[in-house]
């Protein structure tokens, strides 16, 4: 039973991935992009990472996504003005040596089967969520600070960038 689901959170993921490089409307992308995380988020769900889910959930779907329809709208993105998913032929090859690069990845990993330094009683005392609470805001709070302020960045610049052009002061071209 959990092959099947396996199966079906894999391929789904799987399309839904292509379709968010490859549809030609930006809302489009989105909403299959957000199709793509709540079934990643259903592949957490087999693994019996209910913290990670929720995390997917609540962070990805609800927040990443929400910013990213923000910085789309902000964009006011014409359809005429939009050239670059005018072909898939653009898309074949980097799919292509993208796809050989990650097999190549997964088949050399030196980290295959390597487990985490977090000894297993103290995760059955405390629970998986105090342990990933403990490891990210001791070991990795530095870069997870770094990315805030990335998309803060991130943010301002989509401002800036929809930001209406102001006309030129006509009183001064007078004298």
């Amino acid at each position: 039973m959990v092959g099947m689901f396996f199966a079906y959170f894999a391929l789904v993921s799987i399309a839904a991935g292509v379709l968010t490089v490859t549809l030609r409307h930006p809302v489009h992308c989105a909403l299959s992009l957000l199709v793509l995380l709540m079934h990643v988020s259903g592949l957490f769900i087999l693994l019996n990472a209910e913290f990670l889910w929720a995390v997917q959930v609540i962070v990805y779907v609800g927040a990443i996504l929400v910013l990213y329809l923000f910085v789309l709208m902000l964009m006011n993105l014409k359809t005429d003005e939009r050239y670059f998913h005018s072909s898939a032929l653009y898309i074949v090859g980097p799919a292509g040596m993208g796809t050989g690069y990650v097999l190549y990845l997964l088949l050399g990993s030196p980290f295959d089967g390597v487990k985490g330094d977090a000894p297993a009683a103290a995760v059955l005392q405390d629970g998986d969520t105090y342990a990933v609470g403990i490891k990210m805001f001791s070991d990795h709070l530095l870069q997870f600070e770094i990315v805030g302020i990335f998309l803060l960045g991130a943010i301002i610049g989509a401002i800036v960038l929809a930001k209406a052009p102001k006309p030129l002061d006509t009183e001064r071209e007078r004298l």
